[in-house]
């Protein structure tokens, strides 16, 4: 939306639709506690006779392993893809450690470790020349059988500043929008959680542009795909904001949706009284994360006068 905007005429409004609004440096935070949370209780990602290399490389560069390999180690730890009952106690202990702490839905494990392994190495060794943008310093990690334990013996880090910077520069919002932003979100999205809506609107708001969003979401819980009646009655409502300026509202937006179920039957699912809960609810802030934006602009204009900034390979 703040890309779209800067040229009068090029684009009239955004849709956002089960968008990571939380930006690149805090978004990838929970998969950084997954990357360490997950090693402490299961010691093979890599194995104690494996090359060491920090977590917060993803992986080393120079590894081979696959998406099947990281399936299976997975499983050895946590029997994560089998039947609680063919599961050991082990098993079952971590797997239930992993997703208390995390807060990461069981259904999508696999796929957020895949993101703090194969992401991570791509973000760090291959478009930040080896630097480390990621941080858990001052985190304090619960919901396991043994905090103290867990907050003792998992692996710590801090953040190379210029690193955090390019990555913060290529991929966090300031909040700058001029054009009509209205989003769709699922709640129980496993992937982008819906909490990434608040930071949003904090967003907007501590840049001074909260006037420009509407935030709508459905009890859905799949993260690339909404019911295309939603879809339709969204761009609709999106396009009649941008030429009359009248905002749309929950009643029109679940009037519009049916109005589009008409033609794609897959129904409409919009709570209009859900409110996320703040990012730092869902997302274990580092110090300095219960303030947004993430990026002001300032900081935005500065560092882009920095010659090579950015995450670019």
């Amino acid at each position: 939306a703040e890309t779209y905007g800067r040229e009068p005429g090029a684009y009239d409004g955004v849709l956002l639709t089960n968008g990571v609004l939380g930006g690149g440096s805090r978004g990838y935070d929970y998969r950084v506690d997954l990357r360490v949370v997950y090693q402490y209780y299961c010691s093979n990602h890599p194995r104690p006779a494996e090359p060491q290399y920090p977590l917060w490389q993803g992986l080393r560069p120079d590894s081979t392993m696959t998406a099947t390999g990281l399936r299976a180690r997975l499983r050895e730890c946590t029997g994560f893809d089998a039947d609680p009952s063919g599961r050991t106690a082990l098993q079952q202990r971590n797997l239930d450690d992993i997703l208390a702490v995390t807060g990461i839905p069981e259904r999508a494990l696999e796929s957020h470790l895949r993101f703090a392994t194969f992401t991570f190495r791509d973000i760090v060794s291959t478009r930040l020349g080896g630097r480390n943008p990621f941080s858990n310093q001052g985190v304090r990690y619960a919901g396991s059988h043994d905090d103290r334990a867990l907050n003792a013996g998992v692996e710590r880090f801090a953040a190379d500043p210029a690193a955090r910077r390019d990555l913060s520069w290529d991929s966090d919002l300031t909040g700058r929008v001029s054009l009509p932003v209205l989003t769709l979100h699922a709640i129980d999205d496993p992937t982008a959680f819906v909490e990434h809506e608040a930071a949003y609107r904090a967003t907007l708001r501590g840049a001074g542009r909260e006037r420009h969003l509407v935030q709508s979401f459905t009890r859905e819980s799949e993260h690339s795909g909404l019911s295309d009646a939603e879809y339709a009655g969204s761009i609709g409502a999106l396009d009649r904001w941008a030429r009359t300026g009248r905002k749309p509202t929950q009643r029109s937006l679940a009037t519009g949706c049916a109005a589009a179920h008409r033609t794609y039957g897959t129904g409409c699912f919009y709570d209009p009284a859900f409110r996320p809960a703040p990012y730092a609810s869902r997302v274990l802030p580092r110090p300095g994360g219960h303030h947004w934006p993430a990026m002001t602009a300032g900081q935005e204009r500065a560092w882009s006068r920095i010659d090579g900034v950015g995450i670019a390979p």
